[in-house]
Parts: C-alpha cells; sequence; structure tokens
C-alpha cells in the first residue's frame, strides 16, 4: 500500500513537472509562430489540441487536450455530491456521543476561523503595502477588451437564502449550490444519528453509496487523473502569450508569494505549533495533495484523494476526516481570499480609487463572506471579484478593464488558490482531530519511517 501511494505521488509530481514544461515550449512556439507571420499554422494547432469546443464559433474544431481535461473534471464533479452528501451524513451518524459532534462543530469551525482570519491578515499587509507603494499599475489597458459584466449583482445575504433548498432533490442535483448540501447532509446526519437503530436501510444505502462512489473515485484518480492533469496543464499555459504575462508579472509575483507564504511558513507552523507533529512530515505528505489540486484548479475534484491523505497518511480519525474535509472544501477557502483581496487592491489601484481603512474593511467583509460561498470549481473567483468590484463600486473603465486583464491572466494564480484550498482542509483536520485525541502518530510518520530504514 505504501509502494503504491508513493508511486502515486511520483506519478502526480511527474506530470505536473512534464506538464508545466510542455506548456511553455507551447508558449515559445505558439509566439515564434505569430511573430514569423504564421500565425495561421498556430491557430491550426490550436483547433487540434486546445480550442474549447463548447465556444460558439468553435462548431467544427477538435481539441483534443480540452476534451480529455474536461472528460476528467465532469466525473469528479458528478460524483462530487454523493461523496460530500454520504461523507457528511456518515460522520455525523457514526459519532455516538452527542457532546463529542457538538465539540466537533464548535472546534471545526473555531478553526476555519482562525485560519481565514490569518489567510485576510497576510493579503492585507502585503497587498496593502504594495499598493500604497503604487506598485500595481498597468501600461496597456487600451488593448484589453472590457469585460462589463460577469455575474449579476445580488444582496450578499442571498448566500445564508440559498443554503436551504425547498427541494431536497434539488439541491442534491446542482453541482453550483454545494453549501445547500452541505447544511442538507448536516440536517439529516444529526437526525439520523438521533434515530440510530430505527432507520438501518437509509443508513445501509448511503454506507454503500459512499462505498460505490468512493471505488469509483479511486479508480478515476490513480489510472486516469495523470494523463488528464497533464492535458489540464498543457492546454491552460498554452492558452497564453507573451503579451499577456509580461505585464502580468507584478499582480502575479505579488498573489504567488502571499499564497507560498501561507502554504508553506503559516500552514506548517499553524501544525507544529497547534499538534507538535514534524511539520517537514506534514509538507511532505500532503504534497501529492497540492499537486493535484494545482493540476485541477478544482478544490471539489480534489477532495476525495485529500480526503484519503488525510486519514490515511496523516492518521486522521476517519469520522473526523469524513466530517471536516467535505465542510472545508466547501466554505474553508484561505487561497480564495487571498487571491480576491490583493486583486481588489489591484483593480482599485488601476481604476484610481482610494482604498484607506473603511475601505479596506468593507473588502475583507465582502472577501470573507463570498469566500465561503464559493463553488468548488474552476473560474468561480472570477465571478466572486466581480461581485466584491461591485460592491466597492469600482466601476469605471479603467477598473472594468483591469478586471478584465485579470480574467485573461488568472489561470495560473487560480491553480495555485486551489492548491492552498485544499491544504487548509488537512489543517483544520490535523488540529482538530489532535485536541479530540484522534490522530494516529504511528501512521503520520510511517512513510518517514520506512524510507529511513530502506522499506517499501
Amino acid at each position: 500500500m505504501a509502494k503504491t501511494k508513493n508511486n502515486f505521488t511520483k506519478k502526480i509530481l511527474t506530470t505536473l513537472f512534464l506538464g508545466l514544461i510542455s506548456g511553455i515550449a507551447f508558449i515559445a512556439l505558439r509566439e515564434f509562430l505569430i511573430n514569423t507571420g504564421n500565425a495561421s499554422i498556430w491557430r491550426q494547432i490550436n483547433n487540434i489540441l486546445f480550442a474549447d469546443i463548447t465556444q460558439a464559433g468553435n462548431e467544427n474544431v477538435i481539441g483534443l487536450l480540452f476534451v480529455v481535461g474536461q472528460i476528467f473534471i465532469r466525473i469528479l464533479q458528478m460524483l462530487l455530491i454523493p461523496l460530500i452528501f454520504t461523507s457528511i451524513v456518515r460522520a455525523i451518524e457514526k459519532i455516538q456521543d452527542t457532546g463529542l459532534l457538538n465539540n466537533l462543530a464548535k472546534k471545526s469551525f473555531l478553526n476555519f476561523g482562525m485560519l481565514l482570519s490569518i489567510a485576510l491578515t497576510l493579503a492585507t499587509i502585503i497587498g496593502y503595502s504594495v499598493y500604497s507603494l503604487g506598485w500595481f499599475q498597468l501600461s496597456n489597458l487600451e488593448s484589453i477588451e472590457i469585460v462589463e459584466s460577469a455575474a449579476n449583482r445580488s444582496n450578499p445575504l442571498l448566500i445564508i437564502l440559498n443554503a436551504f433548498n425547498p427541494n431536497i432533490l434539488g439541491a442534491l442535483g446542482n453541482n453550483g449550490n454545494i453549501i445547500a448540501v452541505v447544511v442538507l447532509a448536516l440536517g439529516i446526519g444529526v437526525f439520523m444519528q438521533r434515530l440510530r437503530g430505527k432507520i438501518e436501510i437509509l443508513s445501509k444505502a448511503v454506507d454503500e453509496v459512499y462505498l460505490l462512489t468512493m471505488k469509483i473515485l479511486d479508480l478515476v484518480i490513480i489510472k486516469f487523473s495523470p494523463f488528464a492533469i497533464y492535458c489540464l496543464l498543457v492546454r491552460t499555459f498554452a492558452a497564453y502569450g507573451v503579451q499577456y504575462l509580461r505585464p502580468a508579472v507584478i499582480y502575479m509575483v505579488v498573489t504567488t508569494l502571499t499564497l507560498l507564504i501561507l502554504l508553506y511558513i503559516i500552514f506548517p507552523t499553524i501544525v507544529y505549533v497547534k499538534t507538535g507533529l514534524n511539520p517537514l512530515t506534514y509538507i511532505k505528505k500532503i504534497s501529492k495533495v497540492a499537486a493535484f489540486g494545482f493540476s485541477t484548479s478544482s478544490s471539489a475534484a480534489t477532495l476525495p484523494l485529500s480526503q484519503d491523505t488525510i486519514i490515511k497518511d496523516l492518521g486522521v480519525d476517519e469520522s473526523i476526516a469524513s466530517f471536516i474535509v467535505p465542510l472545508a472544501s466547501t466554505i474553508n477557502m484561505t487561497g480564495t481570499a487571498i487571491m480576491q483581496v490583493i486583486a481588489t487592491l489591484f483593480i482599485a489601484s488601476v481604476g484610481g480609487y482610494h482604498v484607506g481603512i473603511v475601505e479596506m474593511v468593507s473588502i475583507l467583509a465582502l472577501t470573507l463572506v463570498g469566500s465561503v460561498s464559493t463553488p468548488a470549481a474552476p473560474g468561480a473567483g472570477a465571478i466572486l471579484l466581480f461581485t466584491i468590484i461591485s460592491g466597492m463600486n469600482f466601476s469605471n473603465p479603467a477598473a472594468l478593464a483591469a478586471y478584465s486583464f485579470i480574467l485573461a491572466i488568472n489561470r495560473p494564480v487560480e491553480m495555485l488558490v486551489t492548491a492552498v484550498n485544499v491544504v487548509d482542509d488537512s489543517v483544520t483536520s490535523l488540529c482538530v482531530a489532535h485536541d479530540l485525541k484522534q490522530v494516529d502518530e504511528s501512521a503520520y510518520n510511517y512513510i518517514n519511517i520506512n524510507k529511513s530504514v530502506g522499506v517499501n
């Protein structure tokens, strides 16, 4: 088993490396062909390999890498709701002690709040410093096609209302409103626990759906994911030209640096301070989850691997992980929060808007509410960002052009955002499980010990 896990980790990291190298190579090829007057050749390559076949006007393209990547993502999305629903219901139902359940919920939300507060504080310190220095500026806004609207303006309190779907089947059939699934699962789980022994058929059905879902996901992730991830990565990077990447340096560097500080310094430090566990072991074991999240750019798609790693590699009790991870994948979006704060400050700077203490507090409040409701899917951050800048009334042509610019170049940043989002689930799981004395430290150190003695 350990050997299989190690091989899968190596495959994912190798795929990540090869995908990045191939993507950069295609960027170079694209620029060479366009600059030498052979743009038509690049269009043919793009139509065969990279084109989005769902877009209007692309009825006759092939888009091989796009198709393979989308099949993989759609299979994971298809299994997302049954996994989240059954994981939460099973976790609650199997907790015998109601006091333990209340304690678990309280500690989970306190840790969610702590991590989001740390992320927002870090983003504010770094982002506002760069904003104050005037580094967030663009000189070629005239060439950017302005996106006037990307989402419907709506009352932020609708997040609460939408969490309660009036139709059970409607809640279970909508991947775009995962919070409603979580709320439904929490409610059913609590009542199933109270009725333990009286609804055995439903309990057995939930267990069987969970086992079936996990079996399918195991097959898809182990067998198909390396190839699919390669396709996703190559297409992502091949879609960008140098004309977008060059002016994006400051925004991308600042956001990336902030995310990496959280990922590799703050998260391991929290694990060490709150649990006393070796932070280097934590980084090694969680790296495959971060790589998978980076590659797919979807917290939802990464959830099965994340939950499996937290239980089997980090030694967190299954009942704890099955409760926290699906919940955290929906509302614990530290990476998203960081990106939104820095991106909003970037747009404010380009648009010439003043951001003082009052404005900064408003941005943080909108980000906090929005990050909790962000769907765990690629591109969801763009909708949240538009909601924030609309709420702040950053809507002059320069601000909208800056927003459009972010849409054009933000995919690599969103990939790293996802990596942070999926890793913070493990931080909460470890901290809460340690407080409840539900961490198997021998499992946590298992791979590290074996490596030291050369056992596979």
